[in-house]
């Protein structure tokens, strides 16, 4: 999946990419902004504009001269729009639910990397850290089967490849405290699915 860019990733060419603008901003714009944004003639997102309003995907306010244009966010179509260009927000949620069957569960399961900033595009890896908790082995087969289940399913969930590094639960506050190769991004960026915060566990 394209995070960056959802919404034109689904729907392709010049509606998606004036949809995309229109569902990154609060704000109304003219069509002219708009057009400029999508990287489209005015001409072009005038017509498509048009077709949105009757729709009632998109409302149009008179200004002076110029006619001020937004998503309809009370329209339930407009809406469902809205919710793919966050979907990054719907697949964090997904991923939690499912690492809820993981067992025995870890010490914590983060995501990191371009997904965990919102950047990540449809080649991008979803980076994840997983702490297998003290008194289990990484290597054990239990835990091994159980991690690679919520693999498979993070990838069907979020659309990209799985890239894990598992790590023990003793070994890892001496890796968090490095100051080279990604723990520090780590630290910084990752987004806690389950478990202990990775603050707390690099201050043991």
């Amino acid at each position: 999946m394209d995070y960056l860019q959802p919404i034109e990733a689904v729907i392709p060419g010049v509606q998606g990419r004036v949809l995309g603008v229109l569902s990154r901003s609060e704000s109304e714009m003219t069509i002219r902004t708009v057009a400029r944004l999508a990287g489209a003639s005015a001409q072009q997102t005038s017509v498509l504009v048009g077709d949105l309003l009757r729709l009632g995907i998109v409302s149009r306010r008179e200004a002076g001269s110029s006619a001020l244009i937004a998503l309809n966010r009370t329209n339930e179509a407009a809406r469902l729009i809205a919710t793919l260009g966050d979907v990054r927000h719907s697949v964090i949620q997904r991923l939690r639910g499912r690492a809820k069957l993981i067992t025995p569960a870890p010490t914590s399961l983060v995501v990191f990397g371009s997904f965990a900033r919102g950047e990540a595009r449809a080649e991008s890896d979803l980076d994840v850290l997983a702490v297998c908790p003290k008194g289990v082995a990484s290597d054990d087969a239990g835990w091994v089967d159980s991690l690679g289940a919520w693999e498979s399913s993070a990838r069907q969930i979020g659309g990209n490849a799985i890239s894990t590094i598992v790590v023990g639960e003793s070994e890892l506050p001496s890796l968090l405290r490095r100051r080279s190769g990604p723990w520090s991004e780590i630290v910084r960026e990752g987004i806690a699915l389950i478990g202990l915060p990775l603050a707390d566990l690099a201050a043991v």
